[in-house]
């Protein structure tokens, strides 16, 4: 160790013997000279191309691994012609170091580089393994965390949140409405020009409001809502919360008493879970208003017969069947949205993944539960 903080001057001097040429090295051979003597010696012996290079460490009052690196640098230098290179005068202590670092072992046929080796396909599908397996026992500490909350919410229901509440109810819903009225009303639009080509051959035009109100109704009307949803607000909860997490405001709310999933989660589920069917039965509405377009003013159906031949042909439980699919979409999304906002870590490219994966996986889910119910209907039906 030094006692001073200044690094202490090098200094070289170089003598010709024979063919060789013999470098005396002065000073300390640390991280404060190592750069300067790389830049000014090794330049040098590329210059002079000597047949041998001795160096003499007799001088050298210390000695630490930036030192050893300065040694591969000449001896680099001096072997691209094939030149030798041989220490002589290392103390002890400075042979232990070089030593230890297995000054022997490095290549002098080029520049030194680290490249990390590629991992084969056995370590890689480990990896892989080990990080699901830890993100399986996280999603499960989660959703139980997510479930003792709500469940403290059910008996203490004035820890709830409840104008952070009404704030995502606005933000999934009434925000939302615009453009999940307008999607619907264009996809309503579409299905009903499309399915009038064919049907208008057989004269059968009115059932052109059968087919939008049911494939709306029961499928489409959630599932679009849902996507929407999950695009707008399943990727703001993930942001928000991986925002927190990474300013540390989630600590900050532990340490201040307040439970995170209680303080953060429940009010998003609870929003997401209401508004959601409601969102959806504006779906319908404009999707059937966009029908009622095409019935009108391209097969010359009038209003009254489009909207009876639409009353007629749902039921209740269709209606009630798309209220219980949002519900179960909204509960998808805003669980999705906050689990990918709590395992953010790192900086602000981690919270550009978890709102990224966020809306992926909340769309898988989405698609995934309504195969579910559609499996589930057909053999209980």
């Amino acid at each position: 160790m030094k006692a001073s903080s200044d690094p202490p001057p090098f200094t070289y001097e170089m003598s010709v013997e024979g063919d060789g040429t013999i470098l005396h090295l002065h000073g300390a051979m640390d991280k404060s000279t190592a750069g300067s003597m790389i830049n000014e010696i090794a330049p040098l012996i590329r210059d002079k191309r000597p047949a041998a290079l001795t160096v003499d460490l007799e001088k050298v009052s210390y000695l630490d691994d930036f030192g050893v690196l300065v040694l591969v640098e000449l001896r680099r230098a001096a072997s691209l012609w094939n030149g030798r290179f041989t220490l002589k005068n290392v103390s002890d202590k400075a042979k232990e170091t070089i030593v230890s670092l297995q000054f022997d072992s490095f290549d002098t046929k080029g520049p030194l580089s680290f490249r990390k080796r590629s991992p084969n396909i056995f370590v890689r599908l480990g990896e892989a393994t080990f990080r699901h397996l830890s993100d399986i026992k996280y999603l499960i500490s989660f959703t139980g965390s997510v479930f003792l909350a709500f469940l403290y919410v059910c008996i203490h229901p004035k820890s709830l949140r409840v104008d952070d509440t009404i704030l995502y109810m606005k933000k999934t819903g009434v925000d939302a409405l615009p453009i999940v009225g307008l999607i619907s009303f264009l996809m309503g639009l579409i299905m009903a020009f499309m399915s009038a080509v064919q049907l208008e051959q057989f004269g059968a035009n009115i059932y052109v409001a059968s087919l939008v109100s049911l494939s709306m109704v029961r499928e489409l009307g959630p599932i679009i809502t849902a996507i929407i949803v999950a695009g707008r607000s399943g990727s703001a909860f993930a942001a928000e919360i991986g925002t927190m997490k990474i300013s540390e405001e989630v600590d900050a709310l532990f340490t201040m008493g307040f439970e995170p999933t209680r303080f953060l989660v429940i009010p998003k589920i609870i929003a997401s879970v209401t508004m959601l069917p409601i969102l959806t039965l504006f779906s319908d509405l404009f999707a059937i208003a966009g029908g009622l377009v095409v019935g009108v003013f391209m097969l010359d159906l009038t209003a009254s017969a489009y909207v009876d031949q639409t009353i007629r042909s749902l039921e209740l439980f269709d209606v009630f069947l798309g209220f219980i699919k949002s519900g179960v979409f909204g509960l998808l999304i805003a669980w999705v949205g906050c689990h990918r906002g709590f395992q953010v870590k790192g900086g602000a490219a981690s919270v550009g993944q978890a709102t990224t994966s966020a809306v992926v996986s909340s769309i898988f889910l989405i698609i995934l539960s309504d195969s579910m119910f559609s499996v589930i209907l057909r053999f209980w039906g």
